[in-house]
């Protein structure tokens, strides 16, 4: 798995992911709704720390910063 995400990137995810996972503890969100948001939230979790995004390779996306380089 070579790396897709950029840091950006993982820091918004795992904004995104405490903010649900705050939603759902504080009851803001219920039902059947919490729980697809919960496992969505693991998922961003999961690739942050991992840095690739499965998503991101199907479609050829790569938001890591590319180090160029250096000319001899």
């Amino acid at each position: 798995m070579k790396k897709n995400m950029g840091s950006t990137d993982k820091i918004i995810r795992i904004l995104v992911a405490l903010t649900l996972a705050l939603l759902i503890y504080f009851q803001v969100i219920t039902g059947m709704i919490s729980f697809i948001l919960l496992a969505m939230a693991f998922v961003f979790v999961l690739t942050s720390l991992v840095g690739f995004c499965p998503l991101y390779g199907i479609f050829g996306m790569n938001t890591c910063s590319v180090k160029k380089a250096a000319k001899n």
